[in-house]
């Protein structure tokens, strides 16, 4: 894969995606957006793990392009430009891990909270500066904030614009690990190593399960279903059985 604001590596069971415009400071414009869902297009097509995380040291992502911003009218709002994609990201097939070094902001941190698991490096801060700006965090932030950190932090972090550093993030359960910088690609890949190992049809109907909205026995009982005939379940439980 050949972007120009992406660095996309490939590998047997995952791509590791990198944000790829460091001049400015990953800013999610048109052509990320673009070149982000011909990500989605191939991860839906090939289902593997993804590695989502900035290209450049200390960077993560800045949010939306403010210059594309300032210019976009409320026809360009209800395109749902940045939200439609950051939807796509949340619902491939299998899991996505956000490596975040240094800010997401805006979109950046939408993005991460997007992806299934996050980790950050201890010079990581998160924020929605939108209403400084004179708009609102429209790409997931109002409602999956609330989903990751609880109501109260959520509407204080999205009323007042101001950052979250690392420690917080940890402590509100936004992030599963902190570690150093230069820890941080060894860490990512470390748990996509461990989730590698799962069967990835299990894995497909777990974040299937997860991610339906509300009370859902029903739909754990049929994904069950399916896995128990599952011809990967019986050559797994058998390798476990003759240890």
């Amino acid at each position: 894969m050949s972007f120009s604001t992406l660095l996309v590596e490939e590998r047997s069971d995952r791509l590791v995606v990198r944000l790829n415009r460091a001049a400015k400071r990953n800013a999610i414009d048109q052509d990320m957006v673009d070149e982000l869902h011909a990500v989605c297009a191939s991860l839906e097509d090939r289902p593997r793990l993804a590695l989502f995380t900035g290209g450049a040291d200390g960077i993560f992502a800045a949010g939306a392009d403010i210059a594309q911003l300032r210019d976009r009218t409320s026809l360009d709002a209800l395109r749902a430009i940045n939200s439609a994609l950051f939807r796509r990201i949340r619902a491939l097939p299998l899991p996505t891990v956000a490596a975040i070094d240094g800010p997401a902001l805006g979109g950046g941190a939408e993005l991460a909270y997007a992806c299934d698991i996050r980790v950050c490096t201890d010079r990581a801060v998160f924020g929605q500066p939108e209403v400084r700006l004179g708009i609102m965090a429209g790409a997931g932030a109002t409602w999956r904030l609330p989903e990751l950190v609880g109501e109260s932090l959520a509407k204080e972090l999205l009323f007042t614009g101001r950052r979250m550093d690392a420690t917080e993030a940890l402590g509100a359960r936004l992030v599963s690990r902190v570690v150093a910088p230069e820890a941080l690609f060894d860490t990512a890949h470390e748990l996509l190593d461990q989730i590698a190992k799962a069967s990835p049809l299990a894995l497909r109907l777990t974040k299937l399960a997860v991610d339906a909205e509300g009370a859902h026995p029903a739909v754990d009982l049929a994904a069950q279903s399916l896995l128990f005939d599952d011809e990967d379940k019986h050559r797994r439980m058998t390798k476990f059985l003759d240890r």
